[in-house]
């Protein structure tokens, strides 16, 4: 029996190592290959979207995919932070419109889960369940109406036509108010006794027990809305005025050489938030219930 448990545990130890080999790779070649120089790129990835020409008795030539450079260079970090404006300013362009979605999201959010959570109303159940239905829906479904709105309110070409849908969207409340209900209502009580209104009520109580499961929003709204194609690609015209997630997939074709330094800059701030607010998504995510 002892055997048979060792094995079976090498055997899932194995699955999960290649697994996670499998998904680390991507990130490791994009890491290793930025400290490449152009013309060692141009010789390894150069046939990458090209069709290669086959001459008969010549030698075969493939992509030749390398983990470790022949020489350590930040020629590529210099070319896109010093040489590329268009990056620096499609990157702005994804910082504001994330930062303006996380931050109005949140605030939206976190009042209407207390309604939704805390407040004792008629139908409370009922409206939620109507309010929860428009996360269900899959954006195509409410590509129309959202493009018929932005058109009637100009808004059409402007980084708002991004930025409103984003700050009313029904996961953040969802998530907020799965997480208000772990929280015991005799804490509002005991603070009506004492005088307290909703807004002290949420402000100095709700507030601070909710970092946690604002943490985990911010996180996952995040990843969500840095990562976001469908939405520019449609309500945004002007290429200046789209994100870097848009940009990134034309980087290649413009300059090759800068595609991997560009790639690693783009996933860095992803990877430093998770990282500085591990302990709070964790958490967050185990208290409001949300299985992944």
């Amino acid at each position: 029996m002892k055997k048979k448990g060792f094995i079976r545990n090498l055997s899932v130890t194995l699955l999960m190592a290649c697994i996670g080999l499998m998904i680390l790779s991507p990130i490791v070649i994009t890491f290793t290959n930025s400290f490449m120089t152009e013309h060692e790129i141009q010789g390894n990835y150069g046939l990458v979207g090209k069709m290669p020409v086959v001459t008969p008795g010549e030698p075969d030539v493939f992509v030749n995919l390398k983990l470790i450079p022949d020489w350590l260079s930040f020629e590529q970090y210099g070319s896109v932070l010093l040489e590329t404006p268009t990056y620096l300013f499609m990157l702005w362009n994804s910082v504001a419109m994330v930062v303006a979605i996380i931050a109005g999201q949140t605030i939206v959010s976190a009042l209407a889960a207390y309604a939704f959570a805390k407040l004792r109303f008629k139908g409370r159940e009922k409206w939620f369940r109507v309010y929860l239905m428009t996360m269900l829906m899959p954006f195509q479904v409410t590509l129309v109406p959202n493009y018929i709105i932005a058109d009637k309110l100009r808004l059409m070409n402007t980084a708002g036509a991004i930025i409103l849908p984003g700050i009313f969207a029904a996961f953040g409340v969802f998530m907020l108010r799965q997480f208000m209900l772990s929280i015991p209502y005799a804490l509002v009580e005991a603070a009506q006794m004492d005088g307290a209104g909703h807004y002290r009520i949420f402000y100095r109580i709700m507030l601070p027990l909710m970092k946690p499961g604002i943490a985990a929003l911010i996180v996952l709204l995040f990843v969500d809305y840095w990562n976001m194609v469908e939405q520019p690609l449609i309500f945004l015209e002007d290429s200046f005025k789209q994100p870097l997630s848009l940009y990134l997939s034309r980087i290649h074709k413009d300059a090759q050489g800068i595609g991997f330094a560009a790639s690693l800059i783009y996933m860095t701030p992803m990877v430093l938030l998770f990282l500085y607010a591990e302990s709070y998504f964790i958490e967050g995510i185990q208290m409001s219930g949300i299985k992944g």
